[in-house]
């Protein structure tokens, strides 16, 4: 399977595992053909804690029990066989602790990732590169394009990330950030992480909210999973995504049945899925929070014997 495992911790770069170094290895492993897709786990992991290590939960080779751990690598398209797989690099970084030590974390990692994608693009300068995040890991990503040249990155897939709104947009201001694409993925599933994230770490800019309620620029489009009218819309551009089964739910950007294979086309066949026309096709507003845990219970299609319905 074509796969480096690379971790950031406060030696710099270096593989999971393995004492070879980190450099060499990237280099070697750049010279492939077909796209770079970099997997950014979030909070709770910790590549050094045999407990909570992403590479063999999220990032492993075979399928982990817990569903909350569903494997990223065969539905994104590795591991099958295929000349054009490409490469996948699984990042880890240390996202365990309290929140306010996971992000500065996730600053850090950044850096590190922004070497990791400067020696991708100068060792094969043809091959597309493109980032999948979730939850902290959008703050790692974010971070990186802060010290990336432009056309560093093609596109962007940002899982129910936990960042603010401007943190998220100041990043895809930069150089690097200008000449990205950036689907946001949002669910009300999600609203109560947001909030969570909101009331414990003090946003830069008053007012500000969790990337969760959309983003504003014209490279990003923002896709709520939870919305039949976007689940519906995402079937002309090959997303056939079950629907949600829960109220409250973190994972479910990735778990649900169908996603991770529309990430894959997102990123392989960018051309099948692209960014003006998925723009014309969802719809402009999200739902607002709070709207699916409150929502009135979902009501069976049948009713009992002898009863009508109204007319």
């Amino acid at each position: 399977m074509p796969i480096l495992r690379l971790n950031a911790g406060a030696g710099g770069l270096a593989l999971h595992g393995s004492p070879v170094p980190a450099l060499p290895a990237l280099r070697h492993a750049a010279r492939g053909t077909g796209p770079i897709i970099i997997l950014i786990h979030g909070f709770k992991y910790d590549p050094s804690d045999t407990r909570f290590c992403p590479h063999a939960r999220i990032f492993g080779r075979t399928r982990h029990l817990d569903s909350t751990h569903r494997q990223w690598l065969r539905p994104l398209g590795f591991g099958c066989g295929h000349a054009d797989e490409g490469l996948a690099i699984a990042f880890g970084w240390r996202a365990r602790g309290n929140l306010w030590r996971a992000q500065r974390s996730a600053r850090a990692a950044g850096v590190a990732l922004s070497q990791t994608i400067r020696i991708l693009r100068a060792t094969a300068p043809d091959r597309p590169i493109h980032a999948i995040t979730h939850s902290m890991g959008s703050e790692v990503i974010f971070e990186a394009l802060h010290h990336l040249p432009p056309h560093a990155l093609q596109r962007i897939i940002a899982i129910t990330g936990a960042s603010y709104a401007s943190v998220a947009e100041t990043a895809l201001e930069t150089v690097a950030g200008r000449t990205v694409e950036l689907l946001n993925i949002t669910s009300r599933e999600n609203d109560l992480f947001d909030l969570m994230f909101e009331r414990l770490i003090a946003p830069d800019v008053a007012q500000d909210r969790a990337m969760g309620s959309g983003l504003s620029l014209p490279h990003i489009v923002n896709i709520q999973l939870d919305c039949t009218r976007t689940l519906a819309a995402l079937t002309r551009f090959g997303g056939h995504i079950d629907a949600p089964q829960r109220r409250i739910c973190h994972w479910s950007g990735y778990t649900r049945a169908g996603a991770l294979r529309f990430y894959a086309r997102a990123l392989r066949h960018a051309d099948a899925v692209p960014l003006d026309a998925l723009q014309d096709a969802l719809p402009d507003h999200a739902a607002p929070r709070w709207s699916r845990i409150f929502a009135a219970p979902h009501l069976p299609s049948y009713l009992p014997a002898g009863q009508k319905t109204a007319t």
